[in-house]
C-alpha cells in the first residue's frame, strides 16, 4: 500500500459509526489526473483508498477522518453518507472516457482490502454499496462491469437468492416497484422511481439495464427485501458540510 495523502477531509461526527462501504470508479481518463483531482488542495473531492488497475492501492485519507466521496444522495434514510462511510475509488475512466471491465489483479486487490475493512469495522455485507446507488439521478459507477455477484460469494456485499417461484407473485405497477425499492434502502421520494430502477439494475440485474421494468428484476428486488438482512433506515446523525 503506497501512502499518497489528501488534505481533503474532516472529523467524523461525534458517536457515528462507520458502517458502509461506497464503491466508485475514478471516472477520469487515466490513473494520474484520478490520483491528482483527489490530492489536490481546493478540489473538494477524496477517497479514503484508490486502487489502479495493476492492483496498487494508495491511501489517501484515514479511516477515522471524514473523506469526501459521497456527495449529495441518501441510503436507506441517511443524507451524510461521508460521515459513516468508507469510500474505495477503483481506476477506471468510466462512462464518459470509455468503461471498461475492471482487471482481475485490480479486483483481487479490491477483495483483500474490503475484506480487510469489513472485519476491523463489524460492517454487514448488505452495507457495500456503489455510488449510484445513492445518487441515483447523477452517478453511474462502478457500474454494470462491476462484479458484484461473485464478490457477494465471500460476504463483500449481497446478490438475490431468485427461486423458482416467488411465494407472494409480485405486481409491474410504479407503486409496488416503488415500495420495495424504497424498501431495501433507495431514496424514491427524492430520486423518483425510475433514477432509483436503473441504479438497482445497474448493480443487482445488469443485463436488463435500461429495459425498464421486468419481472425478472423485481424477482430480485423482492429476493433481497425479503431475506434476512438488514433493511431498516441507519440511525439518523447530524449532517457535517
Amino acid at each position: 500500500m503506497i501512502e499518497l495523502s489528501s488534505p481533503n477531509h474532516g472529523p467524523r461526527p461525534e458517536g457515528v459509526t462507520v458502517d458502509i462501504v461506497l464503491v466508485h470508479y475514478t471516472g477520469l481518463p487515466t490513473a494520474e489526473m484520478a490520483l491528482t483531482r483527489l490530492c489536490q488542495p481546493g478540489s473538494g473531492v477524496s477517497a479514503h483508498y484508490t486502487i489502479d488497475e495493476d492492483g496498487t492501492i494508495y491511501r489517501h485519507v484515514p479511516e477515522h477522518r471524514r473523506a469526501w466521496h459521497a456527495g449529495v444522495g441518501c441510503w436507506r434514510g441517511c443524507r451524510d453518507v461521508n460521515s459513516r462511510s468508507i469510500g474505495i475509488e477503483l481506476v477506471n475512466p468510466g462512462h464518459e472516457w470509455g468503461y471498461r471491465p475492471f482487471p482481475a489483479i485490480q479486483m483481487a486487490a479490491f477483495r483483500t482490502l474490503a475484506l480487510d475493512i469489513l472485519k476491523r469495522h463489524s460492517i454487514a455485507p448488505d452495507s457495500v454499496i456503489g455510488h449510484a446507488d445513492i445518487a441515483c439521478t447523477r452517478k453511474e459507477d462502478p457500474g454494470e462491469l462491476f462484479d458484484w455477484q461473485s464478490l457477494a460469494e465471500i460476504g463483500i456485499g449481497v446478490w438475490p437468492e431468485v427461486k423458482t417461484a416467488c411465494p407472494q407473485p409480485i405486481s409491474l405497477d410504479d407503486d409496488t416497484v416503488g415500495t420495495l425499492l424504497t424498501a431495501y434502502g433507495y431514496d424514491v421520494e427524492t430520486a423518483g422511481l425510475h433514477p432509483c430502477l436503473a441504479a438497482f439494475q445497474r448493480h443487482f440485474d445488469p443485463e436488463r439495464l435500461s429495459q425498464g421494468v421486468q419481472t425478472e428484476t423485481l424477482d430480485r428486488l423482492q429476493a433481497l427485501v425479503s431475506a434476512n438482512i438488514k433493511t431498516v433506515p441507519f440511525k439518523t446523525a447530524p449532517i457535517a458540510p
